[in-house]
């Protein structure tokens, strides 16, 4: 039934970040780019991932399957890992292993955009011929040609002509593309990013060139780093920060009805028989509704706001539609009533907010509650090891007070998260985006196959590429969002010169491994340790920007 003031959208969307949301699973700094590697820090609230993202073999054994959900990357990739220092280690250690030609290659570079670049790259006949000796001496090696003893010398003509002519020019070019491409790369190695390199002219068209020319030239497509403007300059370091806190999370309010809901939890229902429904009560009701219009043929039923059977504790009532509650006082067993009621203007549900409905609603079954008296006799059975009510109740309130305290911390990183993501100017790589995206797919996935157990055929469907594209389509601007943020956090951890302790590191890391041993799960331990370092980068950041900004709370 849809009276309550909360919507479902449809199952995967709703597990999806919200840019505007203030719940932990909207803005998390981390969530979508520590899926399948790292488990949570136990201090770090802010980074609250769901075991479910990590737990599940089936799930996690089905995406193996299908390898479009983690094309070009076989791990997890966050902005926070293309630091200067892992960059310029990476293109060192690239430069180590790259091979001495015997001509320069020839490079051009172009910007594209979406922090792309092209490489149109010409490779020299001499730097060819060379590729072409070390492919013969290769086949000499390794072919076995009737006549010849293996490993001896064997006249190229006929070598050749044993192995096949078009099959050493294919073995040639990709020998010319192996040994050249790291060369080529040389001027964007330290900020491309991850497995986004990719030569982008046909293989046919290589043929048809060397075959011609003796030479080479291809197309070379790389994503890199993007750069981050902020605006204003440094407007990071001036933040002035409106958080919304919800009234539900209010320690003392949310106190009293937990105490009061375990009170009615340890009561017996009853069933009214010589009066109507009173506040208080619990009634089983049918409920229809329509749109109410001078035009009897435009009148439209409203499913949503349907319902067969529907249990209704009255004490509830200020969580549904305004004015329901007080419209059915009174009703008895069997009787009907019809009234009217009109959707406020801030229903979550858009296509019914202002609309005028007529409600009718029947009463199958009323009762009352029987409650023990609130007496320090039942405080074992409120909270079992409890002697008395009033501990309950301050025990209740700690609690509370606990949730409140998380969801307030909750709420400033998510303001704050959103704020800076405002102010910063990128141009985001599509293999990010969609890195990203898949992420976020991926780890919704696995909460719906903890909650739901979905069979194989249902996990077919949602792993297509169909499925997962909409979704990336559905969820664009929360993708990007995220990214954005992730990006102005690394960036704002080095132009600060944030540091976190070794001795954390060691620690996270090894709370991680022991959460994977325990639960039999395979592990990276340099992917932990990348990921617990993006973690605690995280953390440094946010707790830096808190004590910087100018926070103020309001409660809606």
């Amino acid at each position: 039934m849809e009276l309550c003031s909360r919507t479902l959208t449809t199952l995967l969307h709703r597990t999806s970040p919200s840019s505007s949301s203030s719940s932990s699973s909207s803005n998390s700094l981390l969530r979508a780019t520590t899926c399948n590697y790292a488990t949570p820090s136990k201090s770090s609230n802010y980074f609250n991932l769901s075991s479910s993202h990590y737990h599940n073999h089936h799930v996690l054994h089905h995406f193996q399957q299908q390898p479009f959900l983690f094309h070009h990357y076989h791990g997890s990739f966050s902005p926070f890992t293309v630091s200067a220092s892992s960059s310029s280690a990476a293109a060192s250690s690239t430069e180590e292993k790259m091979d001495r030609l015997p001509a320069e290659l020839n490079v051009t570079e172009t910007q594209e955009p979406n922090s792309r670049v092209r490489l149109q790259v010409e490779v020299p006949p001499v730097v060819c011929e060379d590729c072409y000796k070390r492919v013969i001496s290769e086949f000499t090696k390794q072919a076995k040609v009737p006549g010849f003893r293996p490993g001896k010398p064997v006249p190229e003509s006929i070598l050749v002509g044993y192995v096949g002519r078009k099959n050493v020019q294919k073995a040639t070019i990709e020998s010319i593309l192996r040994r050249t491409l790291p060369h080529a790369m040389t001027s964007v190695t330290r900020k491309a990013l991850p497995d986004s390199v990719r030569i982008v002219t046909k293989f046919s068209e290589l043929e048809k060139t060397y075959s011609s020319q003796g030479s080479l030239r291809y197309d070379v497509l790389a994503d890199i780093v993007p750069e981050i403007k902020w605006v204003p300059d440094n407007g990071y370091k001036n933040l002035k920060i409106v958080v919304e806190i919800d009234s539900d999370i209010d320690a003392q309010k949310a106190s009293e009805q937990e105490f009061k809901r375990r009170h009615k939890s340890i009561g017996a229902l009853k069933v009214v028989a010589d009066r109507g429904l009173q506040a208080g009560d619990v009634v089983v009701i049918d409920i229809s509704a329509t749109t109410i219009d001078q035009d009897e043929s435009k009148i439209k039923n409203i499913p949503s706001a349907e319902s067969k059977g529907f249990n209704f504790d009255t004490e509830d009532g200020y969580r549904i539609l305004p004015g329901f509650l007080d419209s059915i006082i009174g009703i008895r067993p069997g009787e009907t009533k019809s009234f009217p009621l009109v959707f406020p203007e801030t229903w979550n549900q858009e296509n019914l907010r202002g609309v005028h409905a007529q409600f009718t609603v029947e009463c199958k079954e009323l009762f009352y509650r029987d409650l023990p008296e609130l007496d320090d006799s039942i405080a074992d059975k409120l909270i079992p090891g409890c002697t008395t009510v009033q501990q309950v109740k301050d025990l209740l309130l700690q609690r509370c007070q606990e949730v409140e305290q998380s969801a307030r911390e909750q709420a400033t990183d998510n303001a704050i998260l959103d704020q800076i993501s405002k102010m910063v100017e990128v141009d985001i790589p599509q293999s990010l985006f969609e890195e990203q995206g898949r992420q976020l797919y991926g780890a919704s996935l696995l909460e719906i196959q903890a909650k739901m157990n979905l069979n194989d055929q249902q996990l077919a469907s949602l792993s297509s590429q169909k499925a997962v594209n909409e979704y990336l389509e559905h969820q664009k601007d929360n993708i990007r969002n995220l990214i954005k943020q992730n990006l102005a956090v690394g960036d704002i951890y080095r132009r600060e010169n944030l540091q976190f302790s070794t001795e954390d590191l060691v620690k996270e890391v090894e709370n991680s491994i022991t959460e994977f041993k325990r639960q039999n799960q395979e592990y990276d331990e340099e992917r932990v340790k990348d990921q617990v370092q993006e973690i605690l980068e995280g953390a440094k950041v946010l707790e830096w920007l808190r004590e910087h900004a100018e926070i103020q709370y309001v409660t809606r």
